[in-house]
């Protein structure tokens, strides 16, 4: 009676096919921190093997993932703040972001026994990480006088291209092009959203995250016009079918009272497993193909489902909570969070099968 999350490793690769004939000749950094979104690391990595680098967060992902991949380019996107974790990065050949002042003075003073890949980031309006646009001339100069051998790239990161309609993210193209313009470095700045949206942004790398794992990383539409396949379809089973009476309330504080007399499956999974809590009566699930709606309060271990649509229901069916059939951006939309966060939140007592 686990909870199950089926990862399609044809749609991963059949996604990272999709990123390769709309980047055009573009490299491929493929993103798969947090566990590759959710997906399980090693497992994704392989079925994503084609791309020509990944890209995890911290020094921790990026050492497991070096001891899956001897020889993949893998790029730390929080860079490293610490001389010991830039020694680690450079004995495993890893490629570390700088981002502020303390990154550049570490490099200036360590005394590093290989030649390091970095990436020099610059802020063009995500206003998170980043130096300041002003900042980065001076940077680079102090980068190419390092007494470190130092192969240098330019990145920058799209705050708003989830919203086609949003100026920003061309204002943030045309800032990063004129300020990198002069250097013959590699380049880089497209997400998901960025590669989807326009060619111009694709430059020398695109770092597709998102869209690998099959979701829309717009505002608005669906991953299928994308030409984008789910990856993962997160599944659990009935474990009860109870008759309830017109009035009865269904739940934790009742928050959903019965309209007429009807069956309500229970289903063996809930914000224990990483189905969210906040997801509202109305919900979709799939049973036997048929939508049916959350009814009452998400618990640890399991949700009500009204199942008066589906009068074939039976208990030990299983039910589709997301994925074919059901897109996640469906579930996220009614429990007013984004995709990431579901799949990322996904927890250890639910059971991953590949195929």
């Amino acid at each position: 009676m686990l909870a199950h999350a089926r990862i399609s490793l044809d749609a991963l690769r059949h996604n990272l096919s999709r990123v390769r004939q709309l980047a055009d000749g573009a490299r491929v950094m493929s993103v798969i921190k947090a566990n590759a979104y959710g997906h399980g690391l090693p497992e994704t990595a392989e079925a994503l093997g084609g791309s020509d680098a990944f890209a995890v967060a911290n020094i921790d992902e990026a050492s497991r993932l070096r001891s899956h991949f001897p020889d993949k380019k893998i790029v730390i996107l929080q860079g490293v703040i610490s001389q010991e974790a830039l020694s680690l990065a450079c004995k495993l050949n890893l490629d570390v972001v700088i981002h502020h002042e303390q990154q550049l003075l570490l490099l200036q003073q360590a005394k590093l026994s290989e030649a390091l890949s970095v990436w020099l980031k610059v802020d063009t309006g995500m206003h998170r990480l980043g130096l300041p646009a002003e900042q980065l001339a001076a940077a680079i100069d102090r980068l190419q006088g390092c007494s470190n051998e130092l192969n240098i790239s330019l990145m920058s990161h799209f705050a708003n291209a989830d919203d086609q309609s949003d100026p920003l993210t061309e204002q943030q193209f045309g800032m990063f092009e004129q300020l990198t313009g002069q250097y013959n470095y590699s380049k880089s700045i497209a997400n998901s959203a960025g590669i989807l949206a326009k060619q111009d942004y694709h430059l020398d790398w695109v770092r597709p995250g998102i869209m690998l794992y099959g979701v829309n990383p717009f505002t608005d539409g669906m991953p299928s016009e994308l030409q984008l396949q789910p990856v993962m379809t997160l599944t659990a089973t009935i474990i009860a079918i109870q008759h309830f009476s017109k009035g009865d309330r269904i739940g934790y504080g009742g928050t959903w009272t019965c309209p007429e007399d009807m069956p309500v499956a229970v289903i063996a999974i809930g914000y224990g497993d990483g189905y969210p809590r906040h997801a509202q009566s109305g919900t979709p699930v799939l049973i036997n193909g048929t939508p049916c709606p959350l009814v009452g309060r998400v618990s640890m271990d399991m949700i009500c489902v009204d199942i008066r649509q589906a009068a074939s229901a039976r208990v030990g069916d299983p039910v589709v909570l997301w994925g074919e059939g059901l897109p996640i951006e469906v579930v996220a939309e009614h429990s007013n969070t984004i995709a990431y966060e579901l799949l990322c939140k996904i927890t250890g007592r639910v059971q991953r099968e590949y195929s």
